[in-house]
């Protein structure tokens, strides 16, 4: 049902589009051959009208409004189904400058409807004052969130700090790329397959990651423990090695590997090395690079160690010889 009245709104298909258009041509083609006047002698009678003070309303003035109404909002979908399409054909143009000026010209056309539809109807635009008082009134309270994400939907579009394609982290742990940008809300896809709609709001008023803003590189970090009995000076070099020969690895900015410390029980190392796109996952490098370092510690000699402690057991002699010489 949803659907259904989408589709009757906004039509789509060329066949839909075919039948709206002749639908038009036939309703100016009987309206000029005087069709209309006979059914206005039927409609517009007496008995079949009201008024509301100093207007009046009769059922063919309704019929006649809500087929006027229909024929522009269809033509006006039609033709911004069709600019939208020749917009996203201009491949020039980045993904956010398309969907932005898509969005100008549906919202242009949509008003230039609304006001052919109005004049035609009869309606004083005049009069428009006092609904746009109520709409003012309905944006404070109801549509508030509503109209906040629309305009911060037009910020972002503007300002090009989300756009489509983009890798981006949210505070809530929202981690996904933008696949669609509309007037409410923006798509994120994440790595499991969710489609996720986070209010444009989030994007301007929460602090967010883009993973892609400026470039699509990223750092993998990797902690590594070795036995203090082991050369950490040619683990540190292993380490090295095994990151410098991951395909994924870029040159610049070059891998580097820090002592950071003396553990409990481990020589502490943390490894650092770059991937050109981020958006192709860290964890597989990451993983590679794990695979790497074990078979090279293997092969030298070099103890990953694991937690030990050291247990000392007193013997029953030793504890009452303690216990004499307190006494």
């Amino acid at each position: 049902m949803k659907n259904f009245w989408k589709n009757l709104l906004k039509p789509k298909g060329i066949h839909a589009k075919w039948l709206i258009f002749l639908t038009l041509i036939l309703t100016l083609l009987l309206g000029s051959l005087g069709y209309f006047e006979i059914v206005r002698q039927y409609l517009d009678t007496g008995s079949l009208t009201f008024s509301v003070g100093n207007y009046r309303l009769s059922a063919y003035g309704v019929l006649r409004a809500l087929t006027v109404i229909a024929l522009v909002f269809w033509l006006a979908a039609i033709i911004s189904d069709v600019a939208e399409t020749r917009i996203a054909k201009l491949r020039k143009l980045r993904a956010a400058n398309r969907a932005l000026m898509i969005k100008i010209v549906q919202i242009g056309i949509y008003i230039v409807a609304s006001l052919v539809a109005f004049d035609f109807v009869g309606i004083d635009l005049t009069t428009l004052t006092i609904f746009s008082g109520a709409l003012g009134i309905g944006l404070g309270f109801g549509l508030q969130k509503i109209a906040s994400n629309f305009i911060s939907g037009l910020i972002l579009l503007f300002e090009k700090s989300v756009e489509e394609g983009d890798l981006v982290e949210l505070v809530d742990g929202v981690f996904g790329f933008i696949r669609k940008s509309s007037a409410r809300f923006t798509l994120v896809e994440t790595f499991d397959g969710k489609e996720i709609l986070v209010p444009n709001e989030d994007f301007i008023t929460s602090r967010v990651i883009n993973w892609t803003f400026s470039n699509s590189r990223g750092r993998v970090e990797i902690p590594i423990g070795v036995s203090y009995q082991s050369d950490i000076e040619k683990a540190h070099d292993l380490i090295l090695e095994a990151a410098r020969e991951n395909p994924r690895c870029i040159k610049d900015p070059e891998p580097k590997c820090f002592l950071r410390g003396y553990g409990d029980s481990s020589v502490d190392f943390l490894l650092h090395f770059w991937v050109e796109d981020v958006t192709q996952g860290r964890w597989e490098p990451q993983s590679d690079v794990l695979f790497a370092i074990w078979n090279k510690f293997k092969a030298n000699g070099i103890e990953i160690p694991f937690p030990q402690r050291d247990i000392h057991i007193k013997s029953p002699a030793i504890i009452q010889a303690n216990n004499h010489d307190r006494d």
